[in-house]
């Protein structure tokens, strides 16, 4: 029973890395359309082009850091949280 236990915890922790890391995609896809957007107002105004840029990385960088807590969740969830879960696991059966 005990080994059953241990595999649901550890499925789990593997199950929730990877919806963690759905969170992934947003950040991939808000910068794609950051620097679409940033080639249009480039094009269409070229002497705009140091205020556009400096504006389009400073969103990308805020952007890029959802897609990096997300990374670090999926770590935690991999590496931590099972030996955490398994100690109060066995702390609890005593």
């Amino acid at each position: 029973m005990l080994e059953i236990a241990i595999g649901i915890i550890l499925g789990c922790c593997a199950l929730g890395a990877g919806v963690a890391m759905i969170a992934g995609i947003g950040p991939g896809i808000g910068e794609g359309n950051a620097v679409a957007k940033a080639c249009e107002a480039v094009g269409r105004q070229p002497e705009s082009k140091g205020a556009v840029t400096s504006t389009m990385l400073m969103g990308c960088a805020v952007a890029e850091t959802t897609g990096l807590y997300a990374l670090v969740v999926a770590i935690l969830l991999i590496f931590v949280a099972p030996n955490i879960m398994v100690n109060v696991l066995l702390r609890a059966i005593g």
